[in-house]
């Protein structure tokens, strides 16, 4: 039916009823379930809220004092410009404030994406990440290891060839830590040397505590599950495990794999150089102490895995710097004497051999029955004799002769001698000296101890000062830690430990004495999990003054430990 219409001002609408096949309901307000609801909905029409601001009013205030009017019959002074300058002392202009030099991460040259370069001018320098508040890290490091840190972030193909002992490792660990810190790489590889594998775990601990690092060890299935079910960052191998597990190489891809001892692969037709330089990576450093400048066939060897045919085989030696210059890294300590102490020491903890953790393990149980079965006759005489018999398997194997100091020994030997420097090798016996002059004929050693004759022993020693291919010399404590004077030598290794710290610090001395030109590394062997360990923990926690109860085999006089302590270093007590 027709509805009729409805008008609404200008406006006429008509409405239509339309018949619906559902049926209808009729619903009154109040009824349950009906609501009415009200939107108010404001028109075009009405004007904008408006909230007055009102001026703001600036209230100036001055402070000032009130002097009193001048007293009757007492004279006004009256004080020149000219006094008044002179009642104010000269000024002395302060000093020029030396400018603070700053370490940035730059782009390498050949990088010319404008969003990486942006990258790296947004950050902020390293001298202020390693200042304790960013990063946690033992120390800050010195400049020039902050410049080695940069010069390693950005590249792809890096060779850090600094001379040794001055922090190639510490260098690397904080570089790779950035890295991880600011999702540049995600997966890592270390390898070194076998001996070097305890050194670089210490060391990741303490530079990088919060960059999780796996070492690649045990039988074949342990290591197969390593490199291809761990999802751990970092990992860390030795060369000669790297070589047994060629085959599963194929399958992993890194962002970064470093080397460490690169003359490791210097002979391009090795198994180990053909297994590195087939890693598949993104970014391959090398670190070497060894001035590879001096041997270009070596030099075109290690850029092989460095960057791949940036240097071909039979590149004449002088275009080799061309090639290679923005690539290497070459600090000595002669250039950065300035940043380092005149003296660093290096603790450089050592696993034994297999042969020496085997005859190690059975004379302390040996030893520690033989302690329990004599009873009330125990003395410490009787635990003193064990501990130098164990003292002496640290050295080495009495079988086979194996030894895990003299290995690495050796392979820090390869870098003083050719960097042209010389070393002494301090030992508590003589017998691990001849030892060790055998195996280090190739560095001229010569020997100063209580078995060379009085008669010779000042011309042993200028030889050593003059012969340039004379780069060692081993010395016993006894003999060669008071009155000479070794200013010319730069390494100093102590094979093994002489408990006394004054009995050290003279060995330690004649090399680094008055008239030495350059810094003096020393390193102190130590083997872990050991004996040494031990004494070592025990005599760090006292801080006190070591005395002579570990010095002399035949009666110790005085003890820097107590008789419990001593005890105590077998879980044995006193009765």
């Amino acid at each position: 039916m027709l509805g009729r219409p409805i008008v609404d001002g200008a406006e006429a609408l008509r409405s239509w009823a339309v018949p619906l096949a559902m049926p209808l309901r009729t619903f009154k307000i109040g009824d349950p379930g009906v609501a009415p609801s009200v939107k108010e909905t404001r028109l075009l029409s009405h004007p904008p809220t408006v909230r007055r601001i009102e001026r703001p009013d600036f209230a100036v205030q001055t402070y000032g004092w009130k002097f009193g009017p001048p007293v009757p019959g007492q004279p006004v002074e009256v004080v020149s410009e000219q006094s008044l300058r002179d009642l104010v002392p000269d000024r002395q202009p302060l000093p020029p404030r030396e400018p603070t030099k700053r370490v940035r991460v730059r782009p390498t040259g050949d990088n010319h994406l404008l969003k990486d370069r942006l990258l790296y001018l947004l950050q902020p320098p390293l001298d202020g990440i390693f200042d304790g508040r960013q990063l946690d890290v033992p120390f800050e490091p010195f400049p020039y290891q902050l410049e080695g840190i940069a010069f390693l972030m950005p590249r792809r193909s890096a060779l850090l060839a600094d001379e040794m002992g001055l922090g190639k490792t510490a260098q690397t660990i904080l570089a790779l830590r950035l890295l991880f810190h600011q999702g540049l790489i995600h997966k890592g590889l270390l390898i070194c040397p076998k001996p070097l594998v305890p050194n670089w775990a210490r060391e990741l601990a303490m530079w990088a505590p919060d960059v999780p690092f796996e070492t690649i060890a045990g039988d074949s299935a342990q290591r197969r599950r390593s490199w291809l079910v761990s999802n751990c960052p970092l990992k860390l191998i030795n060369y000669e495990t790297l070589c047994r597990d060629a085959d599963v190489l194929k399958d992993v891809n890194y962002d970064v794999v470093v080397i460490d001892e690169a003359q490791r692969i210097k002979n391009r037709g090795s198994r180990t150089a053909e297994v590195v330089t087939s890693i598949r990576r993104e970014r391959s450093w090398a670190l070497t102490g060894t001035p590879i400048e001096n041997h270009a066939d070596d030099l075109a060897n290690l850029f092989a895995f460095v960057d791949p045919g940036r240097v071909p085989p039979d590149t004449p030696s002088k275009l080799i710097a061309g090639l290679t210059g923005d690539a290497i890294l070459r600090r000595t300590k002669d250039v950065v004497q300035k940043d380092m102490p005149p003296k660093m020491i290096v603790d450089v903890e050592l696993e034994l051999t297999g042969a020496q953790r085997a005859a190690y393990n059975l004379a302390e149980k040996d030893g520690v029955i033989h302690l329990n079965d004599l009873g009330d006759t125990l003395t410490v005489q009787h635990v003193f004799q064990l501990v130098m018999r164990l003292k002496q398997i640290c050295n080495f194997d009495p079988l086979t002769g194996e030894s895990a100091k003299m290995e690495r020994l050796i392979a820090d030997m390869e870098e003083v001698a050719e960097s042209g420097r010389k070393a002494i090798v301090f030992s508590q016996w003589v017998e691990p000296l001849l030892v060790l002059a055998d195996a280090l004929q190739e560095y001229g050693p010569l020997q100063f101890h209580g078995r060379v004759p009085q008669s010779q022993r000042m011309g042993i020693l200028d030889r050593f000062k003059d012969d340039p291919d004379s780069h060692v010399i081993l010395m016993t404590y006894g003999t060669g830690s008071v009155g000479l004077n070794l200013q010319f030598t730069n390494y100093v290794f102590l094979f093994d430990r002489w408990w006394n710290p004054a009995i050290e610090d003279q060995a330690i001395n004649r090399a680094h004495r008055i008239g030495q030109k350059h810094p003096v590394t020393v390193k102190r062997f130590l083997s872990a999990e050991t004996i040494e360990g031990r004494i070592a923990k025990v005599l760090e926690e006292k801080r006190k003054i070591f005395n002579d109860i570990l010095n002399n085999a035949e009666k110790p006089t005085a003890m820097g430990l107590s008789e419990d302590e001593i005890f105590g270093l077998f879980d044995i007590k006193r009765r």
